[in-house]
């Protein structure tokens, strides 16, 4: 069981790093939809996986992963979102821009952010909550576990791209 969850933890890393580290901030990224499908399937795999379901629990499943496909989507839009209005923003006059900005506006969109986000989230537990119950301690172990190696291998990325701006900066 370890070395399943191992081989897909080192996989969903192995995917994912090149799309964390491979452009410096300036630079365009470009991932496409496809891309980011198949990286939200591969997280998917790798949560069934580590949580080895019995036949009782596969009928929580469809919820969960909806939810967390869901989840995956809104974010993407919001995504393409602000990368649009920062595009508009780049092509247009700095002295412009700054005149013409709109806190309210801001304000706005921001909490419209953070609404879908809750949402989402309020979601993504509801859909969890039937299948967490029926978990049994060593599953929970091991949802635990992967949340706290995926969490620790975020902080560590953004620490190293900190320092690489850092760098790149001197």
């Amino acid at each position: 069981m370890l070395r399943i969850l191992t081989t897909g933890l080192t996989a969903l890393f192995i995917t994912a790093s090149p799309l964390a580290y491979a452009q410096s901030p300036s630079a365009e990224i470009h991932v496409t939809a496809a891309d980011l499908a198949q990286l939200t399937d591969m997280r998917v795999n790798i949560v069934k996986a580590a949580l080895q379901l019995t036949p009782d629990q596969e009928k929580y499943w469809p919820a969960v992963e909806d939810a967390i496909r869901t989840r995956s989507k809104d974010r993407q839009t919001r995504i393409i979102e602000a990368a649009k209005r920062m595009a508009e923003l780049r092509e247009s006059n700095p002295v412009d821009v700054l005149r013409n900005r709109d806190p309210i506006d801001f304000l706005r969109r921001r909490a419209d952010v953070l609404n879908q986000r809750a949402d989402d989230l309020d979601k993504l537990a509801d859909a969890w909550e039937p299948l967490y119950k029926t978990l049994s301690p060593e599953q929970k172990q091991r949802m635990a576990f992967l949340g706290i190696f995926v969490l620790r291998e975020l902080s560590n990325a953004a620490e190293e791209r900190a320092t690489s701006e850092d760098d790149e900066e001197d």
